[in-house]
């Protein structure tokens, strides 16, 4: 009986022991919070601020591309009217700004290394009206049905291989004239919540405005109409600007703007591009 008797008494001595030093702690933690509760509050804000806001699209594009140490391959020649490399020029650090390891080829051979093009993300051509070689198109092309995006502009994407039917059906559409040579028209956003041109509004271009054999699968996203006193048979016509499409797992996309490198100072046509880039890469 007095060993019960001692147990029950340390047991409630522990307890009381216990319940005093909550207390203790709870007042500590009272008077330190008192001390220091606009800066509590302050960090409180900032991190909410931090974690609460969603990023934009882009920002998020930005962010996976950077995080995934994603590869881009760029591959440049053909006519120079169309200036490619310094076009090239305009979104090569773009990408590189984006997270993309950016590699620069000059020459159709790039896309014959099956392990490389299975790397990549991105692969950019500008190559105006040259030929491609059997092999060298259809390393592109898998690569693309693969998963691997495909994106570019004008001439240097869509005037690219005459002769190549293929290729062509992969990209989606080919030019076939520019009445009235450089001229003034505008540009129309038709799809203005896409994340590539959400934001943008109609604006003009002085520059080529492409005429061109579309495939009628593709999403368009801007258009322009012609008035053309060269041809005003075509007068009337609302021909795509810019689209996207998919070839088996992979996403294309293209814009027909980018005659030459300053049609990109142009805010929308280098904005369209680079979000377009983006979108495309796996």
């Amino acid at each position: 009986m007095e060993i019960r008797k001692l147990i029950l008494a340390t047991i409630a001595g522990l307890a009381v022991m216990l319940f005093l030093s909550a207390v203790w702690h709870g007042l500590l933690m009272y008077d330190f919070y008192a001390a220091h509760s606009p800066a509590l509050l302050s960090l409180s804000f900032m991190v909410a601020s931090l974690t609460v806001a969603p990023p934009t699209n882009d920002q998020t594009l930005r962010r996976e591309a950077a995080m995934a140490g994603k590869k881009a391959l760029m591959v440049h020649g053909g006519w120079g009217g169309h200036e490619p490399k310094e076009t090239v020029d305009v979104f090569a650090p773009l990408l590189t700004e984006a997270g993309f390891d950016v590699t620069l080829s000059d020459t159709m051979d790039s896309y014959l290394d099956k392990d490389f093009m299975q790397s990549l993300s991105l692969v950019v051509p500008c190559w105006t009206m040259g030929q491609i070689e059997g092999e060298q198109e259809k390393g592109l092309r898998q690569a693309v049905e693969s998963g691997v995006g495909l994106g570019g502009w004008h001439g240097g994407m869509c005037d690219a291989f005459r002769n190549s039917t293929n290729y062509q059906f992969m990209t989606g559409g080919q030019f076939v004239g520019h009445p009235d040579g450089i001229k003034d028209y505008t540009v129309n956003i038709t799809r203005a919540d896409d994340p590539i041109v959400v934001g943008l509004s109609d604006f003009q271009m002085h520059s080529e405005q492409y005429y061109m054999h579309t495939d009628p699968g593709n999403e368009v996203l801007a258009t322009t109409t012609f008035d053309a006193n060269s041809a005003p048979w075509v007068n009337g016509t609302v021909m795509p600007v810019v689209w996207k499409r998919m070839w088996g797992a992979g996403k294309v996309f293209f814009s027909s703007l980018g005659h030459v490198a300053t049609d990109f100072e142009v805010v929308e046509a280098k904005e369209i591009q680079r979000r377009g880039l983006l979108w495309a890469a796996r």
